[in-house]
């Protein structure tokens, strides 16, 4: 089949040739209807651009990187899928690179690994310090993600961890719970995350007047469901006693339930479970799980509204953005649910 070229669509459309150039690198001074009249016959002709030829011309490659710990995470997959339709609607593809959390993965992730492939990185990092991504000297844009670095030279946008785990705290409390656990503790967790909700928590109960009981904080040994349901578990063996749970995502309420549900525990009757990430997983748990709810898709949109300013120029101090949280609210831990004070 004959490959389509920009004077084909400029011929069907009725336009210059560098009508078309403009519509296809998304200038933004074509007007609405000379860009529907461009995109219709992109559309018919199943136009597609010449990348190469576009670099050469822009110094763009219309592509950009999205680096993440885990792909099979629930949250990051979910995150993934509102970055990728946003940047969709920027003009921009996405290549979604996974980390593991390796620390050399991710220096590469901001060394030259990614230099002419992509005009911009949205990067979750988990093992680098601040310092260290402020110290690397970076060709391509970056917008960080997450909670473990903060550095003043990069872009970063997160929600505020601390006021949500403290709001999750507050629903139980407004419940009746008065004996609120917190899942968990990860041996030789680096990501930043569990240990801003952990405070969150404990702010949680300061403000209710409750007493900070160290028995109440469960350790796990990794991020897995299954070693979530084996810490509760073992803490309903040894006799603990609670009658609310706050988890630091949803993976650990899943494993939770699960581990609840096998002692006979009834959810929320006996102990109320909240989530966070409030992913698909949570909702088709058993039963449907309350969860702390990051707005995604607010989240994908801000860090490719930063990442797009740093590819057109920008090249001010790092801009840190806090985007909007809810609680979810589902069966694990309902409003008005009746509570059993345990014993």
């Amino acid at each position: 089949m004959k490959k389509v070229r920009l004077a084909d669509v400029a011929d069907v459309a009725g336009v210059s040739m560098k009508t078309v150039s403009n519509v296809v690198h998304n200038y933004p001074h074509v007007t609405p209807e000379m860009r529907r009249k461009v995109q219709q016959a992109i559309d018919e002709l199943g136009y597609k651009p010449n990348l190469t030829a576009r670099r050469l011309a822009t110094g763009k490659t219309g592509m950009i990187a999205l680096a993440i710990p885990e792909i099979d995470h629930p949250y990051f997959s979910e995150l993934s899928r509102y970055i990728a339709e946003e940047a969709s609607r920027l003009g921009y593809r996405v290549i979604v690179e996974q980390t593991l959390s390796n620390p050399e993965a991710e220096r590469a992730v901001l060394g030259d690994r990614e230099a002419g492939l992509v005009d911009g990185v949205i990067f979750h990092p988990v093992r680098m310090q601040s310092i260290e991504v402020a110290r690397l000297q970076r060709d391509v844009p970056v917008v960080l993600l997450g909670e473990s670095t903060m550095p003043v030279t990069a872009d970063h946008v997160m929600i505020d961890n601390v006021v949500a785990a403290q709001e999750g705290v507050r629903h139980l409390v407004g419940e009746g719970r008065r004996r609120i656990a917190f899942l968990g503790v990860v041996s030789g967790d680096t990501t930043g995350s569990t240990d801003q909700r952990l405070l969150g928590y404990q702010q949680g109960l300061v403000d209710a007047k409750m007493p900070l009981d160290p028995g109440l904080v469960l350790s796990v040994s990794d991020f897995t469901p299954e070693e979530s349901a084996r810490a509760v578990a073992h803490a309903l063996a040894s006799g603990l006693a609670f009658d609310g749970l706050i988890c630091r995502d949803d993976r650990f309420a899943t494993g939770a339930l699960f581990a609840l549900r096998q002692a006979g525990v009834q959810v929320p009757r006996d102990v109320a479970v909240v989530g966070w990430d409030d992913t698909e997983l949570g909702r088709w748990a058993t039963p449907p799980l309350t969860s702390i709810a990051p707005d995604k898709r607010e989240l994908a949109a801000t860090a490719l509204e930063l990442l797009r300013e740093r590819i057109d120029g920008y090249h001010g101090v790092g801009r840190h953005r806090i985007v909007s949280h809810a609680l979810t609210i589902r069966e694990s831990a309902p409003l008005g649910a009746p509570a059993l004070i345990p014993r």
